[in-house]
């Protein structure tokens, strides 16, 4: 459920605002509204923090290889130190892995001429005698020894091609040759350059590493300057009025006596007032039991319903759990899915709501699977285990026709129905949480809900029709659809303190939107069929491994049978998690929140609170 939240002012003396947050932190309870992103303060911080977190990535790259090392702790003054001595350290690396990168450029251009030693060119230079060096073709070569007016000298290839030495003036820049201009440096000074570097680079790498026994230090250090840099947002958030320094947010219901007695503890004044119609305050959700479990998907997803809006929760994971079955489709890949949630849960010594979650969707696929007799997408697997038929229903087994005789078509009729029914009972859910939630609040527009409930029903007969060819009752569908807009015409603008005749007006003015709604409804009852598409295709590409795989698991090609068949498999995994994305996800969050009016536009509820302890 979504918390009630109640709008919150915090008043004290200016001279005390720094006290008066200290203790409102370790308080945790106001999450501050309107609060500062950035200040000049917290700027600093901040840029501090970055720097930390670069520096924290070096040495976990660096050190990475050294295993279950025993952390130390620094004091402050130490920290800082070392800290210094790193982050001249990550700036001197920068330097150098650039510079380096420019000399092995260098080298490349220089290796194929030798080590030119620049002193004699100098020396030639000074007693008149200018060298320009080249690489030509071979015919370009010839005809400059017939040309008496160039004098050069013949050197050894480069890069397979003429290299030669011309004596006194270049060669006119029209003439097909390739001029190198020796640089400042020879190659053996690049070389040794060279060797400089990555000898400072090994040492700097090493110094990182010997570090790696202060992540936690810098973990905890970056935790305590970002409490640190909230606590100067928060400052620069408070209205200073002359004397007294005024602080506004929110503070959920269940927990406001405990801001009362810290606000008489300490003497400071407040006021609390009721959330008003313009303000938008934080959803904080109560999660009850193993609901708690969709947090994480929600996190993921970075979904937060309005603080007005719905908590659908629990209708979010018994749909999803049924729909990522679906789509996932297999029990093979259910059980892959409960041994990763088994081997984290063992490691961890712990079943976090990450790993509960993949408990809840690995056994729903399982079962699933089981009841479609897809086991790896192959029916041999049932074959070679027949004790698996217990579980099968004939009716909606992707092998019925090799099974049970029946013919393939009647079993994905069945499952395509299926999916209708969870469309038409997931979009009809909607419009009853609707109807319950607006009598509740004595607004008239829950009769237009109950339109869209008949819509919602008639429209799932005439799918049924037009995609199964079942018989239906066509008078029946025609007069409910026309009931269900009739109402919706009537009722759908009515609200809590406006006049009949005025809703009816605002009603009856939005027909037109109503009539493409309806056409909308019956395409989002039409849209679940993408949970049997999606499954058909997943079955199809594990049975194509199967088949490609077939033919090698014998003999000497076994090996790459398996291969084929764990990449295959794998392959096929993933694009179901993908499909999970795109179709599963998102029936929850159009098809079903659109029909409850559901906008997911709230924001967490993150209090002030001290998230790190010195």
């Amino acid at each position: 459920m979504i918390e009630g939240m109640l709008s919150v002012t915090l008043a004290a003396p200016v001279s005390e605002k720094k006290e008066m947050l200290k203790s409102l932190r370790k308080l945790g309870l106001m999450h501050v509204s309107s609060l500062k992103k950035s200040c000049e303060a917290s700027d600093v911080i901040d840029r501090d923090i970055t720097q930390m977190m670069n520096i924290l990535s070096a040495i976990k790259e660096i050190g990475s290889k050294q295993k279950n090392l025993e952390q130390k702790s620094l004091s402050d003054k130490e920290f800082k130190e070392l800290n210094n001595n790193l982050k001249e350290l990550l700036v001197e690396k920068g330097q150098d892995v650039e510079e380096l990168r420019r000399l092995s450029m260098l080298r490349s251009e220089l290796e194929p001429w030798g080590d030119i030693d620049l002193s004699d060119l100098n020396y030639l230079t000074s007693n008149g005698i200018k060298l320009y060096f080249y690489t030509l073709g071979k015919k370009e070569k010839e005809s400059l020894k017939a040309d008496e007016n160039v004098s050069f000298i013949s050197l050894k290839e480069v890069n397979s091609m003429n290299a030669i030495a011309v004596i006194g003036k270049p060669l006119d820049k029209a003439f097909p040759a390739n001029e190198f201009i020796p640089g400042e440096v020879s190659l053996n000074q690049v070389i040794d350059r060279e060797k400089e570097l990555n000898n400072r680079l090994s040492f700097i790498n090493e110094t990182f590493s010997n570090s790696a026994c202060y992540v936690d230090a810098y973990k905890k250090q970056i935790k305590l300057s970002s409490q640190d840099s909230m606590f100067e947002k928060v400052d620069a958030t408070c209205e200073d009025v002359e004397v007294i320094t005024l602080l506004h947010g929110y503070i959920p219901q269940d927990d406001i006596s405990s801001f009362k007695d810290f606000a008489s503890k300490n003497g400071y004044a407040y006021l609390i007032d009721e959330i008003k119609d313009d303000e938008n305050p934080p959803t904080k959700i109560k999660y009850k039991g193993l609901i708690r479990i969709i947090k994480p998907l929600y996190d993921i997803l970075g979904t937060v319903p309005g603080y007005r809006e719905y908590d659908i929760s629990l209708y979010f994971l018994l749909y999803f759990s049924v729909f990522f079955a679906m789509i996932i489709g297999d029990a093979g890949y259910g059980l892959i899915f409960l041994l990763i949630a088994a081997l984290i849960h063992i490691k961890s010594k712990k079943a976090s709501d990450v790993v509960i979650l993949v408990y809840v969707l690995g056994a729903t696929t399982v079962i699933w699977g089981a009841l479609t007799g897809t086991w790896f997408g192959s029916v041999n697997v049932i074959n070679a285990l027949p004790f698996l038929k217990v579980f099968i229903i004939p009716s909606i087994c992707n092998f019925s026709e090799e099974l049970y005789g029946i013919p393939s078509v009647f079993a994905q009729n069945t499952v395509m129905k299926f999916c209708f029914i969870l469309g038409a009972s997931q979009i009809g859910l909607a419009c009853v949480i609707n109807v319950v939630s607006k009598i509740r609040a004595k607004n008239l527009s829950f009769i237009a809900d109950i339109g869209w409930l008949i819509d919602v029903l008639v429209i799932y007969m005439l799918v049924l029709f037009l995609v199964l060819n079942e018989k239906v009752n066509f008078p029946l569908i025609i007069g409910g659809v026309a009931c269900g807009f009739v109402l919706v015409c009537l009722f759908g603008k009515q609200e809590p303190g406006l006049k009949f005749s005025k809703g009816l007006v605002k009603s009856l003015s939005d027909a037109f939107t109503v009539f493409l709604n309806t056409i909308s409804c019956f395409g989002n009852v039409m849209s679940y069929i993408r949970l049997f598409a999606v499954g058909m295709a997943s079955l199809a590409i594990a049975d194509s491994f199967n088949e490609m795989a077939g033919g090698m698991l014998s003999g000497f090609a076994l090996p790459a049978g398996i291969l084929v068949l764990v990449i295959g498999h794998a392959l096929n995994l993933v694009m179901g998690l993908l499909s999970v994305v795109v179709h599963g996800v998102r029936l929850n969050l159009l098809e079903f929140s659109n029909q409850l009016g559901m906008e997911w536009t709230g924001y967490n509820y993150d209090p002030f609170r001290e998230t790190a302890i010195k």
